[in-house]
Order: structure tokens, then C-alpha cells, then sequence
């Protein structure tokens, strides 16, 4: 008796199906049986099931002979299923990796509940869209048990077939059975979820739910969307036969309601000449089977279920016009109300222009305002301990705030106080460019501390690559970049690439990657936060610890590629080790990481850190690092532990992103094209071998040529304070200008461009271009 019987009925989708066995055959867990309906289907459906009938005893194809619809095609499978547990899957939808096994390990962390309920994603012949609306339900259900009795508000959950998971005894037992015609999800699912004793959630998206360009009937308008009145007179005398459910009644007869006039009586599904019929038969069924004293629950939409204990169907075409009235008046004053409120804002800037700069003060920004970390993090940190009297305020955007750490002062982009200070700091850094509409004064110097070194072409370089700079203003990036005083460069690799990607008048300070003190310094400091951090993450001490960090891929939709498969990769790895995965900041809020990424940490199989907010605390906890193109394998470098490049797709990435060398010519270490390769590499334990080491060297002595530990403090001291620079210590010099005519912009404080020659940083350059708005 395998685990899961998966009941696919099959019509007309000749196009999806192969997709959708293969997302039921090809899972991780195989203790399955799948039983394909083909409800006498006019394509080749047919002969595709009995193929792949032919070649996986698995699945089981049962050719009906004639058409009978979806709700009765999969009745028609119940009798076949031999399985613990039965689910529903549409043939032109498919199952994302490893959903079978999470289930699974769910059901026994449960104990084994009535029906079992996961999320969903939908995914449009454009593109995919995020989770479904019930996604914080699935987050608050935990492992736990209910019922809808006492957790009502799981009512709101997808009424659908296919993401749940039934017992078959539970389902069998109680002779739940499919009705014809349209909409007959919504009846079984009620059912159901009010006969459970014991429902279960997994917070993990199952499914992908193809929205079809066409064909869809539920989106076809037409007499048949005249079928949810059948349907839920089915599921009324369901309850009628069921005294004990009567509880369920008004819960039921507010879902009934909101699904009818909200979901179906649209004009895209009910035609213009059949509005005054539907409406008439909303207001019958809520004369027929309006519980006593029914009053809709306040998160309801009240006023329309109110209306239609007496009112006809023009009292609802007036509700809807006051109300679109309303909204469109509210659009329009938020639209006053915040035009009115930039131009005071502009007005603002400008008197504030106008006052004197403050050299005692720093704004700091990172990752586009949407963190606070990094170089710049850094940086501000050092200025603390040896420039208390510069006062450094941060710039984050308004979602941001929450990231900032107690105690430190910030500013919200837009607000009247982020004018004021951005129009009168005296030093400006930042990882990333400023926003256009600032202003570049003189005597204000700013410094871009870049975000590592870079192996993917950037700014100028991406001209001839359109599809990585698509929206991308290359040319705006540039005339925000003319205001940069300062570059730090961590090694005279980056120092070319930025010079030549971003031809402005600037200096490169030769000062290395702030950031990267902290892995570079050793001793009892750097091993107590490595332990600091590895507990917090749940890491044993004896644990060898995996760190996976991809880059996110230009030539995908979305920007997101699953190149490795984690679970099995963490199934190599074996006991004794830890993966951690991090996406890159980009990616963090993806819908993709809600696919699989964030079922395998809950299950334990990883560790997602992509939400750590310092990588540096991820690279000091990791032991080695498997990563494709990203650019903190540079970073990581400085601790000397083994990398592993992952470059599957390397003359695709390089295609379309471009690249300034070949790192699987000059690696850091062992280079893998393959899910075998990776795993071979660990099991082997080559990834920490003599080679491996050799690479690493040469590698570190290109790339981290400047860092030592002290990068912080040299920006700090020469820039901040304007200190002479210490020409018998390493690295942090500047060497000349940015490109343009390579003169000095400008006079400064005197350092070394480390041959003991002594060029100038440009006190400040006057690049105030005035913008349109400030004309």
C-alpha cells in the first residue's frame, strides 16, 4: 500500500501534461501511485498516459468513455486509490520539488491528521506571481493541530482540490463525492474541513497553479457559472442531513455569499443580460437558507450581505457606484495631498541649500537605503571609536527602519528631516549611487565604497549587453556617478574595472574592504564572534559548516535559478555538516524562496541565512563556501578556507551578463558542472586538498591585496579626519584619478600611492550641475 495515491483527471491539456506527471513521478519521495482519468479526452492525453503507464508501474492510466467533467473524473479515480492518503492534482498544474516528502514528514509530525493543507503559487503565461492571500495562515499554523470550530478563520484557506492531502479513510469513510459542473471544489473542501477532527498545515507552496491565456471556463463568461448555485444547495443539504454541523451554518452561509457575489457575479463570467437572473438567485438562495439571527462577521463585506435581505439588484449597482465614486475620490485626494507635500519638500531643499555645509557631519547608506551593513556599516562603526565628533546619521527607506540598530540615528528617505541633513552633511558614503534629485554641493566629499569586487560586467561595461542592464539607465548611472570624490578599491584588479565601467572624475583610495577587517584581523576577537554567531545559528561546535551563495542569472525572468538541488546536496554533505544557504539581497523577498528554500530550513534539511543582516557573520561561520559567480567569494578569500565554484551555466551567465575573467580558468578552487561533481567533491574530501589550496593562493595574493585589517580606520583617519596616510603600512593609498583628462580634481590631504610618491585626495569637487526641479 504506497503512501499517496495522486488522482490527475485529464481533458484537453496535451500541451501540460507530460510537465505534470513528471512534477509527480520525479519527486524525492516515491512511495506514491498515481492514477491518471482521462476523461475521454479528443487529444493525445490519452496516449501520453498510457506511455507513460507503459514505462512507470506507478501510474495507472483509467480511460473513461465518455465525458464527464472534472468533479466526476476524479470520483471516477477514488475507487482505484489504494493509498493512506489521496490528493488531487489538475492536469495543467504540477508539484514543486520535493513537496511529497515534506508532506510526508508533516504528516508524521502531526500524527497522521484528516486532511493536511499546503500553499500554492500561481503562475501566469508571463511569469509567476507571489503566494496566495492565505499565506499567513499556513505561517501561524506551526505543527499543531485544529479544527474549524474552534479556528474558523481556516475557512479562508484556497477552495480547491489540489492542496490538500486527505486520509482516504477519512474521505472514503464519510462518501464525499464530487458534484458536475463548475465550481465543485468549493462544496467538498467546506465538507470536509467542517467533518476534520484534526487539520494540519504545511506552510510550504506545493503547487504551481497555471493561469492558461485561454481555455480556462472558470474565466469564460456564460451560463454555466449559473452551476455555484447547485453547488452549495449540495452543500446545504449536506449540512440539513448533519444536526451536529449546525455550528458550521453561519460560518458557511457568509463563505457561500462572499464567494457569489465577489468571486463569480463579475462581468467577465456572468454576461450583462444575466446579471438581474444571478442577483435574483443570490437573493433566493439567502432567503432559503439564512440561519436565525445571521449576522455577517465584521471582517466580512457587510453592507452588500445586508442588502440582500431585501434589496434588488439596481440598490447594488448604486452601492457599487458610491463606492467606486468614493475610491476614486480618495485616489485623487491622496494624489493632491502628495503633490502639494513634494513641492513643499523641494521648496525645503532649496532654503536648506542655501545654509552652510556641516563638516561635522557623515550620511551613510547601504544596499539602496533597504539596509544598514556592509562597507559603509563598517565605516561608521570605525568613526565612532576614533571620530566621535563626526556625527553619522543614516539614510534608509521607510520599510527599512526596522533593520536599523538601537541607538543609531537615522533619517527616512522623502521626509522633511532627510532633506535637511542631506542638504548639509559634509560627507556622503554609500555603496550604492544617491538618488538623482540631490544635489552635489561644493565642499561636500563623497565616497563610493563599491559592494566588492566585481566579476560580472558593470555600468559603462553593460552597453553591449542588453539584457543584464534591462532598466538599467546606464546613462543616468553615470551622471549620479560624476559626483563621486573618493573610490575605495580593495586591489588593483578593481581599481581598473572601476576606473574604466565608470569614466568620472574621481580618486581611488587603495584602502581595501572596510567590511572585511573583521575577517581578516584574527585572534581571540574574530574566534569569540565565529562562535557568536554559529550558536545563534544553531550550529554545533563539531559541525562542519557549507555555506551555498549564489548570484542571481540576467537571463531568467525573475533573476532566480535553482542551479543546485539543496536537499540533495545536504544529503551528501551527511551528518556531521551544516548547509547554509544565502540568496543574494535581491532575491530575499522573491516568491521563489517560498518554493522549497523555506520548506528545507523549517525541516531542518538547511539553514537560510539570507536574512542575516551582516554576510560577513555568515562567511566567518562557514568552513567552505560553494558559490557560482557571486562577489563575496572575494570577500570570503581573506579567511583562507576552501571554495568551490558551481559553474553549470557558466558560457550562459557569461553570455549574458558578461564577465571580466574566467573564473573557471583562474578559480579559487575546485571548479563543478554538475550535482554529481559538487557532491563528489565533498565526499572525496577534495574540496580541501592541495590544489584546492593552491588555487586559493594565488587567487588571494590578485584579490585581497589591500586588505589587512585595517581598512576602516584608513577611510576614517583620511577622509574624515583628513590625516596624512601612514606610507610604511600596507595598502590604503590612492593611486591617481578616475577616469577623464587625469588630473587632480582638486587639492587635499597629501598620501602615498604606495612607491612613497604622494598624490592628493581632492578636498572637494564642485559638480553641483543644477537639476531641472531646482531651475
Amino acid at each position: 500500500m504506497p503512501r499517496f495515491s495522486v488522482i490527475v483527471p485529464v481533458f484537453k491539456v496535451q500541451g501540460f501534461l507530460r510537465e505534470c506527471l513528471d512534477s509527480v513521478l520525479g519527486q524525492s519521495f516515491d512511495d506514491v501511485e498515481v492514477i491518471a482519468v482521462d476523461d475521454c479526452s479528443p487529444d493525445g492525453c490519452g496516449a501520453i498516459l498510457d506511455e507513460y503507464a507503459a514505462r512507470d508501474p506507478r501510474l495507472r492510466a483509467v480511460h473513461l468513455p465518455e465525458n464527464v467533467g472534472l468533479g466526476r473524473a476524479r470520483n471516477a479515480g477514488l475507487p482505484h486509490a489504494t493509498g493512506d492518503y489521496v490528493l488531487f492534482l489538475d492536469s495543467d498544474d504540477r508539484y514543486t520539488p520535493g513537496l511529497l516528502r515534506a508532506v510526508a514528514d508533516r504528516l508524521e509530525v502531526t500524527g497522521d491528521p484528516d486532511i493536511l493543507v499546503f500553499d500554492h503559487v500561481r503562475t501566469h503565461w508571463w511569469g509567476r506571481a507571489g503566494r496566495s492571500d492565505a499565506a499567513h495562515l499556513f505561517e501561524q499554523a506551526g505543527t499543531d493541530t485544529f479544527d474549524l470550530r474552534t479556528h474558523p478563520e481556516y475557512l479562508g484557506l484556497f477552495l480547491v482540490a489540489w492542496n490538500k492531502a486527505y486520509r482516504r479513510d477519512f474521505f472514503v469513510g464519510h462518501g464525499f463525492q464530487y458534484r458536475p459542473g463548475l465550481y465543485e471544489d468549493a462544496p467538498v473542501t467546506y465538507q470536509t474541513m467542517v467533518t476534520a477532527e484534526r487539520i494540519a498545515c504545511l506552510d510550504r507552496v506545493g503547487v504551481e497553479y497555471r493561469q492558461r491565456r485561454q481555455g480556462a471556463i472558470t474565466r469564460t463568461p456564460g451560463r454555466k457559472h449559473f452551476d455555484i448555485f447547485d453547488q452549495y444547495e449540495g452543500l446545504f443539504a449536506f449540512l440539513a442531513e448533519r444536526p451536529a454541523l449546525d455550528w458550521a451554518r453561519p460560518l458557511l452561509f457568509e463563505r457561500a455569499l462572499d464567494h457569489m457575489l465577489f468571486t463569480v457575479a463579475r462581468p467577465e463570467r456572468v454576461l450583462r443580460g444575466d446579471r438581474r437572473e444571478f442577483h435574483r438567485r443570490i437573493r433566493a438562495f439567502y432567503r432559503a437558507h439564512v440561519p436565525a439571527g445571521f449576522a455577517p462577521p465584521p471582517e466580512s463585506r457587510r453592507t452588500e450581505i445586508r442588502l440582500l435581505s431585501f434589496a434588488p439588484y439596481s440598490a447594488h449597482l448604486g452601492l457599487g457606484a458610491l463606492r467606486g465614486a468614493g475610491r476614486t475620490a480618495a485616489r485623487r485626494t491622496r494624489r493632491t495631498r502628495d503633490l502639494i507635500a513634494r513641492r513643499l519638500k523641494r521648496g525645503w531643499y532649496r532654503f536648506q541649500l542655501r545654509r552652510p555645509l556641516d563638516p561635522g557631519l557623515a550620511v551613510y547608506s547601504a544596499g539602496h537605503s533597504r539596509a544598514v551593513n556592509g562597507d559603509p556599516y563598517a565605516i561608521h562603526a570605525r568613526a565612532a571609536e576614533l571620530a566621535p565628533q563626526v556625527r553619522g546619521v543614516w539614510v534608509v527607506r521607510p520599510d527599512a527602519v526596522g533593520l536599523v540598530p538601537p541607538g543609531t540615528e537615522y533619517v527616512t528617505t522623502g521626509s522633511w528631516r532627510y532633506y535637511r541633513v542631506m542638504a548639509r552633511a559634509g560627507h556622503w558614503i554609500n555603496d550604492c549611487n544617491w538618488a538623482g534629485d540631490l544635489v552635489k554641493r561644493p565642499g561636500s566629499r563623497h565616497v563610493q565604497t563599491h559592494r566588492g569586487t566585481p566579476l560580472k560586467y558593470m555600468a559603462l561595461d553593460l552597453l553591449d549587453r542588453p539584457g543584464a542592464r534591462h532598466g538599467t539607465n546606464v546613462r543616468g548611472m553615470l551622471r549620479r556617478s560624476d559626483r563621486w570624490d573618493v573610490s575605495l578599491v580593495a586591489n588593483r584588479y578593481s581599481e581598473e574595472i572601476w576606473q574604466r565601467a565608470y569614466p568620472c572624475h574621481f580618486t581611488s583610495l587603495r584602502s581595501g574592504s572596510p567590511r572585511n577587517d573583521v575577517l581578516v584581523r584574527g585572534g581571540d576577537a574574530r574566534a569569540a564572534r565565529t562562535a557568536q554567531v554559529r550558536e545563534r545559528l544553531g550550529v554545533g561546535p563539531a559541525e562542519t559548516v557549507v555555506l551555498y551563495a549564489p548570484t542571481p542569472r540576467d537571463y531568467r525572468k525573475g533573476r532566480h535559478v535553482g542551479r543546485v538541488d539543496l536537499e540533495a546536496l545536504a544529503a551528501a554533505l551527511g551528518g556531521g555538516h551544516r548547509l547554509l544557504v544565502r540568496l543574494h539581497p535581491s532575491l530575499a523577498r522573491h516568491h521563489e524562496r517560498a518554493l522549497l528554500l523555506r520548506d528545507l530550513h523549517r525541516r531542518g534539511v538547511l539553514t537560510d541565512v539570507t536574512d542575516e543582516p551582516h554576510v560577513e557573520d555568515v562567511l566567518l561561520a562557514a568552513d567552505a563556501l560553494i558559490t557560482d559567480y557571486a562577489a563575496l567569494m572575494f570577500d570570503y578569500a581573506n579567511l583562507d578556507r576552501p571554495i568551490v565554484i558551481h559553474a553549470d551555466d557558466w558560457a550562459a551567465y557569461r553570455a549574458a551578463r558578461g564577465a571580466y575573467f574566467d573564473i573557471t580558468a583562474e578559480p579559487p578552487g575546485h571548479v563543478t558542472r554538475s550535482d554529481e561533481e559538487l557532491a563528489q567533491v565533498f565526499a572525496s574530501g577534495a574540496w580541501r586538498d592541495a590544489e584546492s589550496a593552491r588555487l586559493r593562493s594565488a587567487f588571494r595574493e590578485r584579490f585581497c591585496e589591500y586588505d589587512d585589517g585595517r581598512a576602516a580606520e584608513r577611510v576614517v583617519r583620511q577622509i574624515l579626519l583628513g590625516e596624512a596616510p601612514d606610507t610604511n603600512g600596507g595598502g590604503g593609498v590612492v593611486n591617481g584619478t578616475g577616469a577623464g583628462d587625469g588630473k587632480s580634481a582638486g587639492d587635499g590631504a597629501g598620501v602615498g600611492d604606495g612607491e612613497g610618491a604622494v598624490v592628493r585626495i581632492p578636498a572637494a569637487v564642485d559638480r553641483s550641475a543644477r537639476l531641472p526641479e531646482y531651475r
